[in-house]
């Protein structure tokens, strides 16, 4: 009776204020960077980053690069021993905007666009979405090509709220600067509940 009343809970959070709520919650499970089988992870490595990572790999194979879109904007990569090699943490794309509104004086918020914007904007609305999607979508290629020349056989998994849009930004980027790798994307937004299902 009181399971069916206090069903058990499997809690990963990097949030500490989240976490401290579900502290008292009868049935909870705290999972730990410590209960993921990766190897070769760093003490200050983000749970969130080692659960999708772990889903990734167990879901697609490895190695594997996943790229989580969400309030950050994360790379993060494991070879096919399941070492974690490394990987890159930028400010999300929706940050980036709220970032420019909030640190300036006159630049309005806007929204992400749906598609890849025009390079060379005309107006300051869209030399933001410029700006920002142009900077990341080339930084991300760069990351990306590297990967791809160092783990050729690797699968590259997209997720997090951003996800489709990146995709079609890459999908929009590959018309203009042919890439091979574009096509191997794939878009998972459960990863990290693949991962956590898993442990």
């Amino acid at each position: 009776l009181q399971s069916a009343i206090y069903p058990e809970l499997w809690l990963a959070s990097v949030v500490p204020a989240q976490t401290k709520l579900w502290q008292h919650y009868l049935h909870t499970n705290f999972i730990q960077l410590t209960d993921i089988p990766l190897q070769q992870m760093y003490p200050t490595f983000g749970l969130d980053r080692a659960i999708a990572l772990w889903g990734a790999g167990l879901s697609y194979g490895w190695p594997i690069l996943a790229i989580d879109g969400g309030t950050a904007l994360t790379l993060t990569g494991a070879d096919a021993a399941q070492n974690l090699i490394g990987g890159a943490i930028l400010p999300g794309l929706g940050l980036q905007m709220r970032s420019l509104h909030e640190g300036t004086a006159g630049l309005p918020l806007v929204e992400l666009p749906t598609e890849l914007p025009t390079l060379w904007a005309k107006d300051t609305e869209m030399a933001i979405q410029s700006g920002i999607v142009w900077t990341a979508i080339s930084g991300l290629n760069t990351i990306i090509e590297q990967w791809c020349h160092r783990y050729p056989n690797s699968e590259i998994v997209l997720t997090g709220g951003d996800a489709m849009v990146l995709q079609t930004y890459f999908n929009q980027w590959q018309s203009a600067y042919p890439n091979q790798w574009i096509h191997f994307i794939k878009v998972d937004s459960h990863l990290v509940f693949r991962g956590i299902a898993a442990l």
